[in-house]
């Protein structure tokens, strides 16, 4: 697992006084830089190997502004050529959303998947999710 935190801003709500929701995804995506890194070390975009094919968030619990949130990223599943990163956030011990993202090892070059290399996959099983967490 990585977990990364950050303080919500006020910049981040909405009309209702709470988190809005579209901040949620965009905190997520910023915590799978570390799963990048497997990938291009150097997080250069002229050598990106990834592609997005799906995300989803499913929202637990409200979020609150100037309160410290955790986000925790697991991989979920790992595949021949695409593999699930599984992230939840956390505010005051209580998990307010969850969510998946479906990445493909890409070449743009080609515009085909990749095979993910089995070292990489190695390192990726270390951060499996568990339920038991």
């Amino acid at each position: 697992m990585f977990s990364q935190k950050i303080t919500t801003r006020f910049c981040d709500t909405d009309a209702l006084g709470h988190i809005n929701n579209t901040m949620v995804p965009v905190w997520f995506e910023g915590a799978r830089d570390p799963v990048f890194k497997w990938f291009m070390p150097e997080l250069d975009v002229k050598q990106w190997q990834l592609i997005l094919a799906k995300i989803d968030v499913t929202f637990h619990a409200q979020i609150y502004y100037g309160k410290e949130i955790e986000l925790r990223t697991y991989i979920g599943r790992i595949g021949g050529s695409s593999f699930d990163v599984y992230q939840e956030l956390w505010q005051n011990d209580i998990k307010c959303a969850s969510g998946t993202a479906v990445m493909v090892h890409f070449c743009f070059q080609n515009q085909s998947s990749l095979k993910i290399p089995a070292d990489l996959k190695v390192e990726m099983e270390k951060h499996l999710f568990s339920a038991e967490i």
